[in-house]
């Protein structure tokens, strides 16, 4: 089931005039603050009525402007995460879930309340209220309430901003089981290029109110001109497969035929992972180094350039089936006269690839 959004609003300081089609999966709204992500999904929940539009989620359409059509929000079947969890502080943990199964449609295919409870292990905090729980308890616990209502689809507004990065790296493998294993599309609001990396399917980028990029996860993170958090943010994403863990505490990985040697991971040979690495980690060299401590030694060709406003520059790489990016100066551009067709040599430092490795779909 896909998400269409056709939609033009103007505000005293941003008008938005977007559109974009979010296919099966997680689609992320990506973008600085301020940008319009948040008003986006506002405008599919129907918080915000776009002045002009149309939104639909497949064949079921949500507002339409020149029919004068407008769903209410609470006919809408969805599933909002804000922020914040937004719990009901009188209510247990497990009157909360029920709660939000109340919006369930009769016979509505989706899950049941054991098989929610089960997949996000809250059991033991079932007979809670809020006020008893950790910040990471409580945002599962609004995962749960959304999947409950058996949405049409799940909308999750920066469900992370407010944790810190332990609480964070216990929520996100539940967005993963939803990207995995669920039906039901995500469209997910986030200005973090982690979160990006390891959850989205599509990434729709916006600045100052218009899509600039959409497009698969992989392709859009390895676009040179999309640097909407500036460059030092710039990164790759990849997928690769486990081939083997070494003695000396080494997993060895596939990525379209080339290896790539990592500290240790704990999926088992033959599974998958992501993996983003940093353009600020990716160095080139026009003839094969030697004698470096560097592992991971890739042939490439450059595919494209961006060049700075001041000294830097960004560089499109392929080696194999993977597109990355190299941040390196302007003075090594000319340098090594690069430009698009250049055979190059990748070097990845083992550690800056593996501190972005997650699950893959």
């Amino acid at each position: 089931m896909t998400l269409s959004v056709r939609l033009h609003h103007a505000f005293a300081a941003l008008t938005l005039d977007i559109a974009f089609d979010a296919p099966p999966g997680v689609t992320v709204l990506f973008g600085r603050s301020g940008s319009g992500k948040t008003s986006v999904a506002d405008a599919v929940a129907g918080l915000l009525r776009p002045q002009s539009g149309r939104i639909a989620i497949g064949d079921r359409v949500l507002c339409d402007t020149q029919k004068g059509i407008w769903v209410p929000p609470h006919r809408r079947r969805l599933g909002y995460i804000f922020q914040q969890p937004r719990l009901f502080p009188h209510l247990s943990v497990r009157q909360n879930l029920t709660y939000g199964a109340r919006f369930a449609p009769p016979d509505s295919p989706g899950p049941t309340l054991d098989a929610v409870v089960a997949m996000l292990g809250i059991e033991a905090l079932l007979p809670r209220r809020p006020g008893a729980l950790s910040g990471g308890e409580a945002a599962r616990v609004a995962i749960g309430r959304a999947l409950l209502s058996h949405p049409a689809l799940i909308l999750a507004d920066e469900p992370l901003a407010s944790l810190d990065a332990p609480r964070k790296a216990e929520i996100l493998p539940y967005f993963e089981q939803l990207r995995d294993h669920s039906p039901v599309p995500v469209l997910y609001v986030s200005h973090s290029v982690t979160e990006v990396a390891r959850l989205a399917t599509t990434v729709v980028v916006l600045e100052n109110g218009r899509v600039v990029r959409q497009g698969p996860a992989d392709a859009v993170l390895a676009d040179p001109q999309v640097t909407p958090l500036g460059a030092g943010e710039a990164g790759a994403m990849i997928s690769a497969t486990v081939r083997a863990h070494h003695d000396d505490g080494l997993s060895e990985l596939s990525v379209g035929g080339l290896r790539l040697l990592v500290p240790r991971v704990s999926p088992a040979p033959g599974e998958t992972l992501r993996l983003r690495i940093a353009a600020q980690d990716v160095m080139l060299a026009t003839v094969r180094p030697e004698g470096v401590s560097a592992l991971n030694i890739w042939p490439a060709v450059v595919t494209g350039i961006r060049l700075g406003e001041g000294p830097g520059a960004l560089v499109q790489i392929e080696a194999g089936e993977a597109r990355l990016l190299a941040r390196i100066t302007r003075r090594s551009v000319r340098a090594l006269n690069l430009a698009e067709g250049t055979p190059v040599y990748a070097v990845l430092k083992a550690v800056s690839v593996a501190r972005g490795g997650v699950p893959a779909r």
